[in-house]
Formats: structure tokens, C-alpha cells, sequence
């Protein structure tokens, strides 16, 4: 799993707690996008998270 180019955002590890107070092992993944972005060397793909899209931390290509 790829995790975001520009934040570093990744899987992370939580519970899943039933009403009964049961816990198991879950995983919790980001929303990840491979889209093309501007960069100093012209556009290239990368993997960036859909947070750092909304706030305009990436430039994406036309």
C-alpha cells in the first residue's frame, strides 16, 4: 500500500469494540489517489492523499 507523497499519511492499526466490549485488530486506511501533480521538473504521478488535495498542498496538472 502506498501511503501520500506529500503528508506521508498511511495505514494505521485500531479495534474494532462490539457492544459486548470484544475487541479484533483492524486496519484503518487512508484515501489514497495516484493523480498527476506539478513539480519543479514538469508533472509526474504520485500518490497523495485526497486531504492534501482539498487543501490545495499539490498543484494537479491539467
Amino acid at each position: 500500500m502506498a501511503s501520500c507523497s506529500v503528508c506521508g499519511k498511511k495505514k494505521t492499526f485500531g479495534n474494532n469494540v462490539s457492544h459486548a466490549n470484544n475487541k479484533t485488530k483492524r486496519i484503518l486506511m487512508p484515501n489514497i489517489q495516484r493523480i498527476r501533480i506539478v513539480t519543479e521538473g514538469g508533472t509526474q504521478r504520485a500518490y497523495v492523499c485526497t486531504r492534501c488535495i482539498r487543501s490545495k498542498k499539490v498543484v494537479k496538472a491539467a
